[in-house]
């Protein structure tokens, strides 16, 4: 058969053919006690090693009784509350603070931070003619592929690729942590520019700013932005940066790690694990539904009204009939994800200062944060509470910083980046088996048949 003559239809016969030869009958999970996901009914997940970077409960332990209702995450031990309350109070940005904590498992002292933050400044370079020959050919609107295939072609630029030891490792990582932000807002300007027939602005990064003020400035035709943008954006770097161990990206990249193989490559794994919308494409889905519910429901304040909409979502009737209200709901969090109560307060602060429009807008927002749970308690069977998580909002901020859509989830790999890698040194440096789950085969025994007997 000639290539050209392999049709559609030839496909939907072979995919046709694949869903009735891979599907799984669901019995069969509960009778050999497989959990789906890696998950146990009421969402926990099972237990697959151990870390010290940070740690999420469902609830706040506090004199060793639980406080209901209270989601928790502890970067290296220290509540994320705490964390955040400590910067801000201090009037600092906290994003390399935080990055520092992670990677050394302490905070900086004043002396430690200032050699830092210039360490990332100096750092915050890519290699001649980088953005030229790599970032602006074949630019594209799917940017976390784009970034992708700049880290993957960085590794060209390393002279010690393929060193795994500690000192190399650290190294890498500290260059990545430094030039995504450069590698993700540049594939925006190539991709608005060749695609969209824009202006492109090629804005070289200053040493004394902040990794949020870097972003705004090299994004905005003028560089400009005040300081409420800058510590939105600060904060939603430092909320995004890591959340365990055993989320479906940093799991890739300890799964990936195990196998000894380089960082460039270990990185672009687990960016492509972001990249789905079950995971860092989900403020894009909450953004759209938003988009969706303001052109089909008449009156924005009536409570009746968006309930209705919330319900049509449920009811597989509206939005993108899959029957997901987006943005709330945690595998691990129920009542509370401590991300989104911190946030909240910084996009109220924002949409304030932009003005009425945005403040109507986070007024649904709110709005929908109270109705969602409600409508899905109702609707679905669920084995812990649910609330709004930190996608919910995040869609929300990045729109009202004037971020296009093509860079939420890449700026949700600028923050994650600094998760990777300290997950990254930890399992080099505790772990020399390479991962190797098992998977029960439960296909019948079968005969091998001539081919000149097969029907």
């Amino acid at each position: 058969m000639e290539k050209e003559d392999f049709k559609n239809d030839d496909y939907q016969k072979l995919a046709k053919q694949c869903q009735d030869i891979y599907k799984i009958d669901m019995y069969n999970y509960s009778k050999y006690n497989v959990k789906i996901g890696l998950r146990d009914v009421d969402g926990k997940g099972v237990l697959a090693g151990l870390t010290t970077v940070s740690t999420i409960y469902p609830e706040k332990k506090v004199a060793g009784k639980i406080v209901p209702g209270i989601g928790e995450l502890r970067y290296r031990g220290i509540d994320i509350n705490q964390l955040v309350s400590g910067f801000v109070s201090e009037g600092r940005f906290g994003f390399e603070e935080v990055t520092y904590l992670l990677l050394f498992g302490t905070l900086p002292n004043e002396q430690e931070l200032a050699e830092f933050q210039q360490l990332l400044a100096d750092k915050r370079t890519l290699p001649t003619n980088f953005v030229r020959d790599v970032v602006m050919k074949a630019p594209s609107c799917d940017l976390m592929n784009n970034l992708s295939r700049s880290i993957l072609t960085l590794a060209c630029y390393d002279e010690q690729p393929d060193d795994t030891s500690i000192e190399n490792v650290l190294k890498q990582s500290i260059m990545l942590i430094s030039v995504f932000p450069l590698l993700a807002v540049y594939a925006y300007h190539a991709y608005n520019h060749y695609t969209l027939g824009e202006s492109m602005y090629i804005h070289r990064p200053a040493a004394n700013l902040s990794t949020a003020e870097t972003i705004l400035t090299m994004l905005r035709p003028n560089k400009k932005y005040t300081k409420q943008e800058a510590q939105t954006l600060d904060m939603s770097l430092v909320l995004h940066m890591e959340h365990g161990g055993g989320n479906n990206s940093t799991f890739t990249t300890r799964v990936v790690t195990s196998s000894g193989t380089d960082t460039y490559s270990t990185i672009a794994a687990a960016l492509g694990s972001l990249k789905g919308p079950k995971h860092g494409g989900a403020n894009i889905k909450v953004t759209n539904m938003m988009e969706d519910l303001k052109a089909n429901v008449a009156d924005l304040t009536n409570e009746a009204c968006v309930k209705a909409y919330l319900e049509a979502v449920i009811e597989k009737e509206a939005f993108d009939q899959k029957g997901l209200i987006y943005g709330f709901g945690h595998a691990v969090y129920g009542d509370n994800d401590p991300r989104a109560s911190i946030f909240k307060g910084y996009v109220e602060k924002l949409a304030e200062e932009k003005g009425p429009e945005e403040k109507a807008e986070f007024d649904l927002y709110a709005l929908v944060e109270r109705l969602a749970p409600e409508v899905i308690a109702k609707k679905r069977k669920i084995y812990k509470g649910v609330s709004a998580n930190i996608d919910f909002f995040s869609g929300f901020v990045y729109n009202m910083l004037g971020l296009p859509k093509e860079l939420y989830t890449p700026m949700f790999a600028v923050a994650r980046i600094v998760g990777w890698s300290a997950h990254r040194l930890e399992e080099l440096i505790n772990s020399s088996k390479i991962m190797r789950p098992a998977y029960m085969e439960i296909t019948e025994d079968k005969n091998y048949t001539p081919l000149f007997n097969r029907e």
